[in-house]
């Protein structure tokens, strides 16, 4: 394949792709049968990668209901959403207690009588259940201890218990054919699926959906540390060992060291979740004490003070943050944490400042799979209805593309086109001057994987297309 007339760095140039690879760049002549694009002038960037996403979870998430803000922002809404004629299992996400309360069975059941309903909260880390859902799963498992009870009864509150609940409903793994797709259609090339309970059996399905095709981008499996013993597959990476602390409910120290040791015994970083300042410390005095590796990761670095973020500098840790939940979340945020915190809320330009390697992810299906939406609101910080969180923060356009282009495997370096890279590769229909105003996932061409193409707009029909708009991001 020949790409004509590519914008790269600023420059344009011709870009010959074979076996997989960038061949060469430069002012290049066709060769007889060679396939060609002309790129017009398009800026044709290395592949976007999402550094924390969960692919099952999303895949699942696309048939089920909303259930949280933006879409549902009441109790009356929420009523409605879950009327849904049937008896089969109905599946809500992203809740979150400002609609209703914190939810339980009895409150369920006014809304949905005798179907079966489990609500996920939008932390991802508790459902909400009503009690034709506690009759099916009580039927033929025992309760864990994640299921709250009180008064003798069940409330339907079921919290960290996701395993239990998969084994209870007797579910495989989904089918990732359409979050491939979509994932091909925003540029993405890459994922890093960070669900800390990736085990053996996930990283066969996923070599297996990546195979088949279904799955088209590169993965590089975060998750438990049995991951580290799974048979391997020619498909699939293995990452980091994925340790989830919640502030209600931390591990037992030693415990936690314990994990951080052994994960670097097993020639692996520990990627550790803290949304919290209370996480964010537990994490930090845990990998002092076990030793930090090269790679070590925070995810989230949800609140970030200045002291810990300079000692995180100073332990040469890596963070993936989510920049775009500012924009989603923001104006809850607002309301829920403390004023003397909101500038503290999903640093980007502090960590920079101070060193600290940062990436991105989309925490998909718990935020929007889209980087170029997450892009805007580094660059903008603001919420959904327009207050600017911490403008402190905020990143050039460049700084925030780059945030999706650093090497999954070494977030320190920057991936660029250059010639013996892997054809992973993402085409604007427009230069980059023009690009870096908007953002814009409409602006996405095409997609290559190893010089394969998995997405092509000019290929779809007007219907398929995403709407397009010229206004600046």
């Amino acid at each position: 394949m020949l790409i004509r007339a590519a914008e790269i760095d600023g420059r344009l140039a011709d870009v010959r792709i074979e076996g997989g690879r960038v061949a060469a760049l430069g002012v290049l002549e066709p060769v007889e049968g060679e396939r060609m694009i002309d790129a017009g002038g398009g800026a044709l960037l290395p592949g976007l990668h999402d550094h924390h996403i969960h692919c099952a979870a999303l895949a699942v998430a696309r048939a089920s209901l909303a259930c949280g803000p933006p879409d549902v922002t009441d109790e009356a809404r929420l009523a409605a959403v879950l009327a849904q004629p049937g008896s089969g299992w109905l599946r809500g996400i992203g809740y979150h207690e400002s609609v209703a309360g914190m939810l339980d069975a009895r409150q369920l059941d006014r809304w949905t009588g005798d179907r079966p309903v489990r609500i996920q909260h939008r932390s991802g880390r508790m459902w909400f259940l009503n009690s034709a859902a506690l009759d099916r799963l009580l039927s033929g498992a025992v309760p864990p201890t994640g299921m709250e009870r009180e008064d003798g009864r069940w409330t339907g509150r079921l919290f960290d218990a996701d395993a239990w609940l998969r084994s209870a409903l007797g579910g495989v793994p989904p089918d990732m054919g359409s979050i491939g797709k979509e994932l091909a259609s925003l540029g993405v090339t890459g994922i890093t699926d960070m669900s800390p309970a990736n085990d053996d059996r996930m990283a066969g399905h996923f070599a297996a959906e990546r195979d088949t095709g279904r799955l088209p981008q590169r993965i590089l499996l975060a998750g438990t540390l049995a991951l580290s013993d799974a048979p391997r597959h020619a498909s699939v990476t293995i990452g980091a060992a994925k340790l989830h602390l919640h502030e209600h409910q931390l591990p037992d120290f030693d415990d936690c060291v314990a994990f951080v040791s052994d994960a670097h015994e097993r020639d692996r970083v520990a990627a550790i979740h803290c949304t919290t300042e209370v996480e964010l410390v537990f994490a930090l005095a845990a990998l002092k004490e076990a030793g930090v590796r090269p790679g070590d990761r925070i995810e989230h670095a949800g609140i970030t003070p200045d002291p810990l973020l300079a000692q995180m500098a100073e332990m040469r840790l890596h963070v993936v943050s989510q920049p775009h939940f500012i924009a989603e979340r923001g104006d809850q945020y607002l309301a829920d944490v403390e004023p003397r915190e909101r500038a503290l809320l999903y640093r980007l330009a502090a960590f920079r400042r101070a060193g600290v390697t940062l990436a991105a992810g989309s925490d998909a299906p718990y935020g929007r799979p889209d980087p170029w939406a997450s892009m805007r609101a580094a660059v903008s910080r603001r919420t959904a209805t327009g207050i600017t969180i911490g403008h402190d923060e905020a990143l050039t356009p460049e700084e925030a593309r780059d945030l999706f282009l650093a090497d999954p495997l070494e977030l320190g370096h920057i991936r660029r086109i250059r010639e013996g890279a892997p054809a992973d590769l993402c085409l604007l229909d427009r230069g980059w001057a023009q690009a870096r105003t908007r953002l814009d996932a409409a602006d996405v061409r095409m997609t290559l994987i190893a010089g394969s193409t998995v997405h092509d707009c000019v290929d779809q029909s007007p219907v398929q297309r995403r709407p397009r708009t010229d206004a600046p991001a």
